[in-house]
This record gives C-alpha cells, structure tokens and sequence, in this order.
C-alpha cells in the first residue's frame, strides 16, 4: 500500500479564556498543521502537529508548512504501512524539523491501524489501561488564583498538577508554589513546577531550597542542559527534561549521565510515535517516569498522545497532557477526545479511533499526488 495524494490543512485554534501564559510565551490563539495521506486503495490516514508558538521551542507554524512542502512530492510513492522507513525517507529528504515530519508518522500509524483493523495503542506494545492518567497544567498567574484553580482540579480527579513558574520574580513563584500545597497538600496529588526554560540557575536553586518541604518535581527549570548539571548536585528536588530534550540521542546522553530523574516528553518534538515508543523503552530500561504529551493541537494530536500514553508502564506514567480544555470544540464530534475526572478513555476505533469532519479545515493549502 503506497502513498498516492497527501494534502496539508492549516486551521485556527483560539485559546478558550486567553491568554495562556508560561515564562517564555503568551498565546492568544494557535494554528494547527494537519496532514491527511490518502493511500493508492483509498485508505486515509491522519496526522497533526501544533507548536505552542515561535518561542516555546525552535518550532513554528510557517516552518512546519514550510518543511512539508520541501518532502512532500518526495513522499508520493512510498510505502504507507512502515513508519520506520517512512522515516528514514524523510530524512533523506529533509534533515531535521522532526516536528513537521511528526505529522506524517501520526498519520501512517493511523493508516496502520485501519488497514489492519487495530487501535494504534496495539501497534505501539499493547495497552495497558483503558483509561489513561492526564494532568492539568497552569498558565503562569497570581498565587492565590493559581492555588483555587489547583484545588478545583484536585477535585475533578486529576492525579496529577503543573504549575507554571518562570518569567516574572522567583518570590512570586515560591509564594504560588506554597499557596497551592497548602490547597492541596495531603490529597495524593503529584505536582511539578514547571519553568518552561524561564529560570536562571540563581533561582532555580532559591526556589528548590525556599520550597523544600513541598514534594515537587522541578520540570526543565533553566534553558539548557548545561545549567541542569550545574545545579543537579545543590538542588533539594528531582529534575525532569522537557524543552531540551530534543531528539533520542539527548535522551540517551542525559539518562546515561544521570542529569535528570524524569522527562516531559512531546509526541511531535521527537519525531511522531515511532521515536516516541523507542524513547519509551529507553525510560522503562532507565526506570525513568515521563510524561506522553504534546504542546498544542486537537483530536488527532491528542489521540496520538493518548494511545502512546496507554502503553507505558503505570508506575512510570506521569500523564498525558490535552489543550482540550483551552480550546472549543472537536474535529471528531462523535469519537472527539476528552479529558474526564482528570483522566482520557482511550478511543476505541481502529488507527487513533478519530474520524475529522474535514469541512472544518477548509480547502488544502498544499497538495501532493
């Protein structure tokens, strides 16, 4: 089954109650790159990938339009049904910009599942949970909001809480992260401060130290991982990597040297789901927790990161994060994924089980066959 006609849909995703804030970024509204791969029996696949902006990491709309236009006419005739080697073309046609290349691999697990009549959880391992574990995150906001919105979510059934910190003066961020522990602490609840790259090492080491007594994670508290290991011996906390873990060789190199505990870890970032699963047995082989997630996006992002999410090892699943609680609406009004009492149903059709009304999108802005 070869590839014959693949067209790329750009569509607007506002931020319900906007802004969302975090150190480096405020986003008013997102645009979502989707892919839709038609195969030469008429199977269709569907993939999607949404950067939380320009600054959030070296990702973009533009750049992801941009990239699939450069491998586009390249990918009509190939093999539809193996992502590795979908993969590696790819890369012969494109180095890099794994996030755009992302979308094709979402997209052709897809076709996977429907050509052999199986969810994408079962091709990535076999699920271990029909209900997989999300998490709330915070935006960046005043202590005592950001303590009454934690609570709320403790009472949702969400098992785990992210509170963005960074951008603004550390004392603001200690002051939120002690409000909200004395809202939520005693309840069972897993919670991660996450600095999105916004503190300098100065602060990073303040805040664990000031925050000791608090059971957190520090989530990528400095830009690089550099700055990491030059506070991995002083801080009180463990650290997870998120924004600077890059590709599987960063991976690798971090867990073999010891310099993190953890990782949130995007679906996109690293490539789709095939890297996404090598990076998986990486953190069950290391015993290292992560999370499954993405930075933005709709239905299809979200049932990639759902399906991946349901085949980790419980006790190393910290939650597969969704931005449908920020956005209106689903692409798939029937099967459209959801996040309930703090947890996701794994969709049940076979491929990611999401069917996109594409009268949504509107007409292709690029199209190859």
């Amino acid at each position: 089954m070869k590839i014959a006609e693949l067209h790329v849909y750009s569509h607007s995703l506002p931020v319900k109650n906007g802004p969302y804030r975090m150190a480096n970024a405020m986003v008013w509204s997102l645009e979502t790159t989707l892919v839709k791969l038609v195969t030469d029996t008429g199977l269709i696949g569907w993939g999607e990938t949404c950067p939380v902006g320009p600054t959030y990491q070296p990702h973009h709309a533009r750049g992801a339009i941009a990239a699939l236009t450069e491998m586009g006419q390249g990918l009509i005739g190939a093999e539809a049904l193996t992502p590795l080697t979908l993969r590696r073309r790819m890369d012969g046609l494109l180095n890099g910009h794994r996030y755009a290349k992302a979308a094709i691999d979402i997209a052709a697990h897809d076709l996977m599942g429907k050509a052999y009549g199986v969810r994408v959880a079962d091709l990535l391992g076999g699920a271990v949970t029909e209900r997989v574990p999300s998490y709330y995150a915070t935006g960046v906001g005043e202590p005592d909001e950001i303590a009454r919105i934690t609570a709320e979510k403790v009472a949702e059934g969400y098992p785990r809480l992210q509170v963005k910190i960074g951008g603004r003066p550390v004392e603001q961020d200690i002051e939120t992260l002690r409000k909200v522990w004395e809202r939520i602490g005693g309840k069972g609840i897993r919670l991660a401060a996450d600095g999105n790259r916004g503190l300098p090492t100065r602060d990073a080491l303040r805040l664990s130290l000031e925050c000791a007594q608090i059971p957190l994670i520090m989530e990528q508290p400095t830009n690089s991982i550099e700055e990491i290991a030059a506070i991995r011996a002083q801080v009180r906390h463990p650290i997870y990597l998120d924004e600077a873990g890059e590709d599987l060789a960063t991976v690798i190199r971090v867990a073999g040297q010891g310099l993190v505990d953890g990782f949130g870890m995007k679906v996109t970032r690293i490539g789709g789901l095939q890297p996404m699963a090598v990076f998986r047995d990486i953190c069950e082989a290391r015993a290292l927790p992560h999370t499954c997630d993405d930075a933005w996006g709709g239905d299809i992002i979200a049932a990639a990161c759902t399906h991946i999410g349901a085949t980790v090892q419980p006790r190393l699943m910290e939650g597969v994060w969704l931005a449908q609680p920020y956005i209106d609406g689903h692409y798939d009004p029937q099967n459209g994924v959801r996040i309930e009492n703090g947890h996701i149903a794994l969709p049940t059709g076979p491929g990611l089980g999401v069917v996109p009304d594409e009268s949504l999108f509107g007409a292709p802005i690029l199209s190859f066959n």
